[in-house]
């Protein structure tokens, strides 16, 4: 019998995250996720799909069982930890737009699932009302600690914590300027704006 990976009652995205893991320890194991709700049936689902594996559902009172094996001509591939040269700049304390609960929730989310990834981005600019992340009373400041400790620059721009009064509440990171951020994201492979 391959691992067993319970993730029922977990939000979203601990059940992909947690498969993910299982697929990486197991090296084309077979595995099987118990997940509660269809959102992470889909998510899960789609996961084995990108990573080569082949899955079954099994409906058990409400609880899905996904069994999943690495089809064959993909069990030998191994998962390569790599540094992308990719710039993430964040303008807000929020993800997206919308309600404000929501945006917490999923910069959390955001946030934790950055740290969960094989790949690292290269940096991460906060610039406007995104700068509260970085400082005093943020919610995703371990998320970004564990970040820079894996090597993601963390850098939040000078001219923003001045205006919202929080230079000396920097706790993460470092203070960056509108110059260093701009050669930072043109010079980046890849940029990603939220």
């Amino acid at each position: 019998m391959g691992r067993i990976v319970d993730a029922r009652g977990l939000s979203c995205p601990q059940p992909v995250i947690l498969t993910k893991k299982a697929m990486d320890e197991s090296k084309g194991g077979d595995i099987t996720t118990i997940v509660d709700n269809t959102t992470a049936l889909e998510n899960v689902t789609k996961l084995a799909g990108s990573k080569g594996y082949e899955f079954q559902v099994e409906n058990r009172s409400g609880d899905y069982y996904i069994s999943m094996s690495k089809a064959a001509e993909t069990a030998s591939e191994e998962t390569i930890s790599v540094q992308e040269d990719v710039a993430i700049l964040v303008t807000s304390n929020l993800f997206g737009q919308g309600d404000a609960e929501l945006g917490r929730v999923l910069m959390n989310s955001f946030a934790y699932t950055l740290t969960q990834m094989a790949s690292k981005v290269k940096h991460i600019i906060f610039m406007n009302s995104g700068v509260f992340l970085t400082t005093e009373g943020s919610e995703i400041a371990a998320h970004l600690a564990a970040l820079e400790n894996s090597g993601v620059e963390i850098l939040s721009c000078g001219t923003c914590l001045d205006f919202y009064g929080l230079k000396d509440k920097l706790v993460v990171g470092k203070v960056t300027n509108m110059y260093t951020a701009m050669e930072i994201l043109t010079a980046a492979a890849k940029s990603i704006n939220l």
